[in-house]
């Protein structure tokens, strides 16, 4: 595998249809942007449509024939997540599900299911969607994480957080989840004899969206943290190379290459011991067949 990827190693793929989640800004924008750049078509499944156009109006002033299409997408709306899934698989097959979207630290809030927002749209929601899409995917699918997986903990108790609630602990828990969930999937996708390989990124600490939950004085202090951390097109290094790397492979995991895997280019990134357990990836696995009633079949 590669170390050092950037957007500009990303090669041709003229033909190929990818669907990127939350792809109306940051991280997901900047993967649409350049997988378009590069010929492929793009599906951008967001909550907002206003939002999804004005992404492909930004796109298309730098890729005039950029071939993009928006799907409705709420992550924290198991409903509108199978309505989702079912207008895709009406479609073409799809070759890269890239699921981007997250929410990172907000208030306690629960999905319209009842659960804890974070665990239920960076988690459920994506276990959801995947589950009800991999047999309609042909190479990859992509599940990002984030550094912050290692200090997470997986209270299968209390996963509505209704005894106790603190948003950071929460956000490291939704993260160790995608982790544990696509070394679960690339497990089932071999052993069911699929060439479709799930593989893992995460885009270190870059300047997003999804910092508009920090408290206000270190929202105050990220422009001059800016030269230290990822930009929003530096963040999706990862990304790009876990959807269309060469030599990547099924199981891999992928970050940011500078100092604790804050920045820089992408390579391999380090997975904990937690975050590698198959049992407890199995437990996660059934746990989330229960709370989403979608049962992936592998």
């Amino acid at each position: 595998m590669r170390s050092g990827f950037t957007a500009d190693e990303v090669g041709a793929q003229t033909g190929r249809i990818v669907l990127v989640t939350g792809a109306n800004a940051g991280i997901g924008f900047e993967t649409a942007r350049i997988l378009a750049a590069r010929g492929a078509s793009v599906i951008l499944a967001c909550r907002d449509q206003a939002r999804a156009e004005a992404a492909m109006n930004r796109i298309r002033v730098d890729v005039p024939s950029a071939e993009l299409s928006f799907q409705p997408l709420d992550l924290a709306d198991l409903d509108q997540v199978r309505d989702a899934a079912k207008a895709v698989l009406a479609g073409p097959r799809i070759d890269v599900l890239i699921n981007n979207a997250g929410v990172m630290i907000p208030p306690r809030t629960l999905t319209k299911q009842g659960y804890e927002l974070q665990f239920g749209v960076n988690h459920l929601g994506t276990f959801a969607f995947t589950g009800l899409l991999h047999p309609h995917v042909d190479d990859r699918i992509v599940i990002t994480s984030s550094i912050a997986h290692k200090g997470g903990e997986i209270d299968f108790s209390d996963l509505s957080a209704s005894r106790s609630y603190h948003n950071w602990q929460r956000y490291q828990t939704s993260k160790l989840a995608n982790l544990l969930h696509m070394f679960e999937l690339d497990r089932r996708l071999g052993a069911a004899g699929r060439s479709t390989q799930a593989i893992g990124c995460h885009p270190g600490v870059a300047l997003t969206e999804l910092t508009r939950h920090l408290p206000m004085p270190l929202r105050a202090m990220t422009p001059l943290a800016g030269p230290f951390f990822n930009s929003a097109a530096q963040g999706a290094w990862p990304t790009l190379q876990a959807a269309t790397g060469a030599n990547v492979q099924g199981g891999d995991y992928l970050g940011p290459q500078g100092l604790g895997e804050i920045s820089g280019k992408s390579g391999p990134a380090r997975a904990t011991r937690t975050a590698r357990d198959p049992m407890l990836a199995r437990e996660l696995w059934v746990r989330s067949i229960e709370l989403t009633g979608i049962d992936p079949g592998i």
